[in-house]
């Protein structure tokens, strides 16, 4: 998937001169961070044969709290603080509904979603209010050097997750309980506390994405980072993290990241109407899905 990459960057330039312009390639990076944050955390609850449908919805949640302040920079803290909380919870609860009470993970995060997208709308009253501090909107939309911060929290991230995933014992037990839960058992792994470690996880970077996002856009509604659950399960499986458990990479899920944001603005630069922009992301599935099975066989 690595090849693919600037394989793509150069269709990208043959198709569309526009592609590899300065400011183009700049608002990649900066479309690129928050997905590719949000699927880190999809990806270490793929690894453990989860999904997790409420990012999106973690997202907007987050992105609410950060307007719910005075807009001043003094609150930036506050707002880590409380959006941080409260995905701790939803990735608590998230986690214990897939371990204890044996809830799907498609059906616990699918009831998770809703329960905030129903918190949100009780909060807002369905028109959130406020400004986004202008700290969060350098964080978001900002550069270094043309480096955009976002980026640059996002390598600090995917840093700090692939030593843990990668060179920890808990990441080898993130393995063993993907690959196989009742070896983990075997070997005295707690299945369960790996799994909920790795939904609490998964709701935090969703948290991050979503403020991030929120300083990107500048606005908020109730619907910021519409679309992330899904676009980050494609993420992670264009980036070979396997549906069944066991396996998967932080840099696959980048790279699948960096493959989905770079053909979505490649076919939005040559006007292409949304439903051949579904089709082309449902065919990149699909492939994917198959150079993956081969690879097994």
């Amino acid at each position: 998937m690595l090849l693919i990459l600037p394989l793509l960057l150069a269709a990208g330039g043959i198709v569309s001169p526009a592609f590899i312009s300065a400011d183009n390639l700049s608002n990649l990076l900066l479309q690129f961070a928050p997905l590719a944050i949000v699927a880190m955390g999809q990806a270490l609850v793929m690894i453990v044969r989860g999904l997790d449908l409420s990012v999106a919805s973690m997202m907007a949640t987050a992105a609410v709290i950060a307007t719910g302040f005075s807009g001043s920079d003094r609150d930036v803290a506050t707002i880590f603080a409380v959006a941080l909380a409260v995905a701790v919870m939803i990735g608590l609860l998230n986690g214990f509904l897939v371990t204890k009470r044996q809830v799907s993970p498609f059906l616990a995060t699918l009831a998770t979603m809703i329960l905030l997208q129903g918190f949100r709308f009780a909060y807002t009253q369905g028109a959130p209010s406020g400004n986004v501090p202008p700290l969060l909107r350098v964080f978001g939309a900002g550069k270094f050097h043309g480096i955009p911060y976002n980026v640059l929290v996002l390598v600090a991230l995917a840093i700090i997750l692939a030593i843990v995933l990668h060179r920890s014992t808990f990441g080898r037990r993130i393995f063993i309980v993907g690959g196989n839960p009742v070896t983990g058992r075997l070997f005295g792994i707690q299945s369960d506390l790996i799994i909920i470690a790795c939904y609490l996880i998964s709701a935090c970077l969703a948290a991050v994405g979503g403020l991030i996002l929120s300083g990107y856009v500048g606005l908020v509604d109730n619907w910021v980072g519409q679309g992330y659950e899904l676009d980050s399960i494609v993420a992670c499986v264009v980036g070979q993290v396997s549906l069944q458990g066991g396996r998967g990479s932080i840099l696959g899920a980048l790279t699948g990241a960096a493959i989905i944001v770079i053909i979505a603005n490649e076919v939005l630069l040559l006007g292409v109407p949304i439903q051949v922009q579904l089709i082309i992301k449902g065919a990149v599935i699909v492939i994917a899905a198959a150079l993956y099975a081969r690879k097994d066989n």
